[in-house]
């Protein structure tokens, strides 16, 4: 039997669930961000901390990879029932951190236009819905949430 721990009034998250959820974030986060890498980006992750090292860059992604996941399993993870359901609302979550970190938080943490629709964020909405997808399909395997999350 899973513990459970109250995430809100009415609403209660199981301990695999929540593990779920920071392992996919950390999955998703470690594809994202050899995308990222590949595509020489990690650079600016680092700049969000005042640095310019490529290892606090990947520290800094997957710590936030990981809250991310957490938030995934908190706030969707109930609704996560089918294979097909958590990958679906993974991609969703993923392009809803685009929109708030990618095109908002991130550019005003560096001094950038905020929705700035270029290269560069296109080929970032493809890499916050792979997160997304991977996020809720390893939330999905670990979790089963159709039996108890």
């Amino acid at each position: 039997m899973a513990t459970t721990t109250a995430a809100s009034r009415g609403t209660a998250v199981s301990t695999t669930g929540l593990v779920g959820g920071i392992a996919g974030g950390a999955l998703g986060g470690m594809v994202f961000g050899m995308m990222m890498q590949m595509m020489g980006r990690m650079p600016m992750i680092a700049m969000l901390v005042g640095s310019s090292s490529i290892a606090v860059a990947w520290v800094t992604h997957l710590a936030v990879s990981m809250v991310l996941g957490l938030g995934f399993a908190i706030t969707l993870g109930r609704s996560a029932r089918t294979t097909g359901a958590a990958a679906g609302l993974g991609a969703v979550y993923g392009m809803v951190w685009w929109v708030l970190g990618g095109l908002v938080l991130m550019p005003l943490r560096l001094g950038m236009p905020t929705f700035h629709f270029d290269d560069m964020a296109w080929q970032s909405l493809m890499g916050h819905m792979v997160f997304g997808i991977l996020l809720g399909l390893a939330f999905r395997q670990i979790a089963r949430p159709s039996s108890a999350a």
